[in-house]
């Protein structure tokens, strides 16, 4: 039997790993299928060593420069 990860958006209750701040990359390794969490600092850091060794590379650093929605109410 084989365990499917299930992708869902990264949010603020996920950390990093290395320095607690909110993580926008996921990555899912290969051998173990336990995952880690970076912020997008820290995932640069070790994505060349990193990403072969993992089935799931989920990067949403893309999001850093969205803008927030805000909801005005009249």
């Amino acid at each position: 039997m084989t365990a499917t990860a299930v992708t869902r958006e990264l949010n603020a209750l996920d950390r990093c790993d290395r320095c607690g701040a909110q993580a926008y990359v996921r990555a899912v390794l290969e051998t173990s299928g336990g995952e880690l969490f970076f912020c997008g600092h820290h995932a640069r850091a070790v994505e060349a060593k990193l990403r072969p060794l993992t089935t799931e590379w989920q990067d949403e650093t893309g999001r850093l420069n969205e803008k927030p929605v805000i909801d005005e109410e009249d």
